[in-house]
């Protein structure tokens, strides 16, 4: 690799079995970055440890299921007792459950869906606070959907993880932002060729929307560039 601007740093992204978690990690690989990998899923890690490997990179498999009690501590215990500092945080991880109307949501579902896309992303935030301080520049991202700005049919109880998951983010740019270099973005990436989006649109045609490596190219930028307090863009 030739052009490696995110030498010496750590990335750690979630979700990075599949999808736009699995194109961010190998495009943060490919600018220099040691990628820390987690998701449920050890097959599928290993499978994008090897190709960060063989484009030249550097990476480290962590299969977790982030609903589990401590999984996170733990998490981040092994990566404070292996590195000093986290420089970039990538919070993908994410379930979509079944899209319904309000008063037939399946209150076991959502309480579910709550824990991954809230409380699992709070405590991340705050296992890995220690670690994003001693970067020179920590950088946190999350993954967003647009619904959670703009409500939509069927869509109430996803929407509001996400709207949560926002505020819970800003917040913590917010607190931030005037006592550390720690700095916070939410990404949109809107309609991307994924396997959530494929189980929300099941007639679509999969060619018709933008693959993930678009998105994560996008985040990759930013983790390089670096970005003002509580950014929030669209990748169209």
């Amino acid at each position: 690799m030739t052009d490696t601007p995110l030498s010496g740093r750590i990335a750690l992204v979630t979700g990075a079995s599949r999808g736009i978690g699995a194109a961010t990690a190998i495009a943060l690989g490919a600018r220099g970055a040691h990628v820390v990998l987690t998701a449920r899923t050890a097959g599928g890690l290993e499978e994008v440890e090897e190709r960060i490997y063989e484009a030249g990179g550097s990476a480290t498999i962590a299969p977790l299921d982030l609903t589990e009690t401590d999984g996170v501590a733990r998490l981040a215990t092994a990566v404070s007792e292996r590195w000093h500092a986290l420089d970039i945080l990538v919070l993908n991880a994410g379930m979509l459950g079944t899209l319904a109307a309000v008063p037939a949501i399946d209150m076991k579902e959502f309480a579910t869906l709550m824990t991954l896309n809230v409380s699992a992303q709070a405590a991340l935030i705050a296992s890995f606070d220690p670690l994003l301080r001693h970067s020179d520049g920590g950088r946190v991202i999350g993954v967003t959907s647009s619904v959670g700005l703009a409500p939509r049919a069927y869509w109430g109880a996803y929407g509001a993880s996400k709207a949560a998951f926002e505020t819970l983010l800003a917040s913590y740019g917010e607190e931030m932002r005037n006592i550390t270099r720690i700095r916070t973005a939410i990404v949109d990436p809107g309609a991307t060729r994924t396997k959530m989006r494929a189980r929300a649109y099941p007639g679509e045609d999969p060619a018709s929307v933008k693959p993930p490596e678009t998105v994560a190219e996008r985040i990759a930028e930013l983790a390089v560039a670096g970005f003002d307090a509580n950014t929030r863009i669209r990748v169209d």
